[in-house]
């Protein structure tokens, strides 16, 4: 198989370009990003293994580059945000180079602009195309796949993430928090969309080590393609903290001071610039993830739950790869069209290589009860 990364010498990209090196099946890698010295330092750095791997600069916002830049591979994985900005982009790229295309994309505008565009071209040309592969969405909406198949019947799930504010973060990652903060978005109630301003929503939720944080409805994507695949589903809610600090951050953003793009740009890029030397020297701290279904087993209402703890660029990056492994081999559940990684990977296959990447799925917030793995 030959993979093109696209922001492959990023924080989530590069993971994924290091699994997917040391993966079987794994021919050519293609570390594609517009920083080509950092691509190749990480190609430098990156220990002799099986998989060649090249660099090659590439802009984004040229269409004629992309597809030149994608032809010759079998699939591009990308991990190149924000997404709202770039999915749709890359997607019309990717169709055009006849190639597959898995993502993490997180943003549910783009999510959703996906589907109603590129699922009919991609069909015809009998692609398969998966956006948000990563840790949310991705992770979890696959591990709401595995649960579901342990009940007779679903009819809620709910989706908690925690990420450390102070992580090491790009300035497309912190362009996206602004972003899924400072919008109106989507959650799934009474077996219907409706659209509710970010952070009108809070709960207190109980996660693995970190335990109780606080967490506000946001904009990923999750809430948009689940009842895709579960028809019975009557409501889906997904909600993210980032502990301290996230309170004023959400007010802010339900005062609109990052609604429109350019002051996104202009937040996100000097907060890197104020922050980028102490975060460089940080070290990478632990997120959680939450995943709650609730259904009927055996006649009576049951709620399984599913959580863990692992790194932002582990868990994100170590599903892109296993994401982009399970399409280019074609070990789907459904292929050709726009998915969801919960429309078209096997759960338990698809847990099970977290697993023995060392990303885990708990059944107990004292996770010594794994699921899979």
């Amino acid at each position: 198989m030959k993979v093109i990364v696209l922001g492959g010498a990023g924080v989530m990209g590069s993971r994924a370009v290091e699994d997917l090196a040391a993966s079987e099946g794994v021919e050519t890698i293609t570390v594609a990003d517009r920083d080509d010295g950092s691509a190749r330092a990480l190609v430098d750095a990156m220990p002799p293994g099986a998989a060649k791997i090249e660099v090659a600069r590439v802009d984004a916002g040229d269409h004629a580059s992309l597809v030149s830049a994608m032809k010759g591979h079998d699939l591009a994985a990308s991990a190149l945000g924000p997404f709202y900005r770039f999915e749709s982009r890359l997607i019309s790229a990717a169709l055009e180079a006849g190639i597959h295309y898995v993502s993490i994309c997180d943003d549910w505008s783009a999510t959703l602009d996906a589907f109603m565009r590129f699922d009919g071209p991609a069909r015809e040309k009998g692609l398969t195309v998966v956006t948000g592969s990563g840790a949310s969405p991705g992770l979890t909406n696959v591990g709401i796949r595995y649960l579901a198949g342990r009940l007779d019947s679903v009819e809620k799930a709910d989706v908690y993430v925690y990420v450390p504010i102070d992580s090491p973060e790009g300035e497309a990652t912190i362009m996206h928090a602004l972003f899924v903060y400072g919008i109106t978005v989507p959650v799934f109630r009474d077996g219907t969309t409706q659209m509710i301003p970010a952070g009108a929503e809070s709960r207190r939720v109980a996660f693995p080590v970190a335990g109780e944080v606080r967490v506000w409805n946001c904009g990923h994507s999750e809430p948009v393609t689940l009842p895709r695949y579960f028809p019975a589903l009557k409501e889906m809610n997904m909600m993210m903290g980032l502990g301290t600090g996230t309170g004023p951050l959400v007010w802010a953003g339900r005062l609109g001071a990052y609604k429109s793009p350019g002051r996104r740009e202009w937040l996100s890029r000097n907060y890197v610039r104020l922050t980028g030397s102490a975060k460089r020297e940080a070290p990478e701290l632990e997120g959680a993830v939450r995943i709650d279904v609730t259904g009927v087993l055996d006649g009576r209402a049951t709620t399984l739950t599913g959580c863990g703890t692992a790194t932002m660029r582990d868990s994100t990056g170590l599903a892109l790869s296993v994401g982009a492994q399970l399409t280019g081999a074609g070990r789907l559940t459904a292929t050709g069209g726009v998915f969801a990684p919960e429309g078209c990977f096997d759960p338990d296959e698809f847990l099970s290589m977290m697993a023995q990447r060392g990303v885990y799925i708990h059944s107990d917030l004292a996770m010594k009860d794994r699921l899979v793995g």
